[in-house]
């Protein structure tokens, strides 16, 4: 068999289009200072035609998370939809030069690759407009047998289940894996999508799903509960690994019975929050298929959260195998 894949992920293909702009461009172009918008593709060719020169990163919950791991020096996997345009062609290049394998087809026809515009004022406030375009096209046929048989873990993004084929895909990958006698796992991603999938998410992870990943709001939603002790103890019920972040408070990881708390790793100055849990999932996951201890697996996955929030963008500035020996990590 081919070399093994210590993680492959699944979600959302996006580009992050970064630029920076004046209070001034803000108001012309009637957009909410602060805000996350939903804009289609005529209103995307528009925006960018009037922003000015931009950074280009490439971004996506699970990509992030891919890019992370392959920091770490793990074997990482990519499943993810992008048209055959421009920003497909960067997409594609920047996953495979961070080394992760991503050999997912581009669209021919349809809709054009995903993008997020992120308009930075002067004062560091981030004002985004996404187009979800090819993105959430991802279907069944996107998912390689081969490569999800090779991967110890298979990670999957909640905020790509909105669509019936997007839900098949997770479903097949699911169904491969565990065959195949190797993990899954899954991000919430946010509550407003727990809030939209409950009843499904909950199906999935109770019969197909090893590890979860939640945030504090997140997990609460998930069990309609304002009591994070409450919502432990229901999760703990539902799958074998639950991980659950805490911002400034760490994280929790709950196994069966036992239940493990690990302090957030310090970082000086919070610059960008953007893409905090998927570093957490990419430090823990690396751990995790590495064979190291419940503990030691979120230390990793806090390390490279602290990191990702120290800078502007969602994807690591340094090589993280190297960082976390400089802190004793590995």
């Amino acid at each position: 068999m081919t070399d093994a894949i210590h993680v492959l992920t699944i979600g959302n293909a996006i580009v992050d289009v970064i630029a920076k702009v004046d209070e001034t461009f803000i108001m012309r172009e009637k957009l909410v200072k602060g805000s996350m918008n939903l804009i289609d593709e005529a209103r995307a060719e528009a925006l960018y035609a009037v922003m000015g020169p931009a950074i280009e990163i490439s971004g996506g919950s699970a990509g992030n998370t891919a890019a992370g791991v392959a920091s770490f020096g793990g074997k990482a996997a990519y499943f993810g939809k992008v048209r055959n345009d421009q920003l497909g062609g960067i997409y594609r290049h920047d996953m495979r030069s961070q080394g992760v394998l991503f050999e997912s087809l581009a669209a021919t026809e349809g809709p054009a690759t995903a993008r997020s515009f992120i308009l930075v004022t002067p004062d560091g406030e981030r004002t985004m407009n996404t187009y979800l375009g090819a993105c959430v096209n991802l279907d069944e046929a996107d998912v390689n047998a081969d490569i999800v048989k090779r991967a110890q873990v298979t990670y999957m993004e909640g905020y790509l289940y909105d669509k019936p084929a997007a839900k098949a895909a997770f479903r097949a990958a699911a169904k491969i894996s565990q065959a195949s006698g190797r993990l899954t796992s899954i991000t919430l991603s946010d509550s407003f999508c727990v809030e939209r999938h409950r009843d499904d998410f909950l199906d999935l992870i109770r019969n197909s799903i090893d590890i979860v990943f939640a945030n504090e709001t997140e997990i609460k939603a998930m069990y309609k509960t304002q009591s994070f002790s409450g919502a432990i103890d229901a999760a703990r019920k539902d799958c074998p690994i639950v991980v659950v972040t805490r911002s400034e408070k760490g994280s929790v990881i709950v196994k069966g019975q036992e239940t493990i708390e690990v302090p957030a790793h310090p970082v000086k100055e919070v610059v960008d929050v953007t893409g905090a849990g998927d570093l957490f999932a990419s430090g823990f996951l690396f751990g995790y298929t590495h064979g190291k201890p419940l503990a030691q697996c979120a230390r990793l996955g806090s390390l490279a959260a602290a990191e990702v929030i120290s800078h502007v963008g969602a994807r690591p500035e340094v090589n993280l195998a190297a960082h976390a020996k400089s802190q004793g990590l590995l």
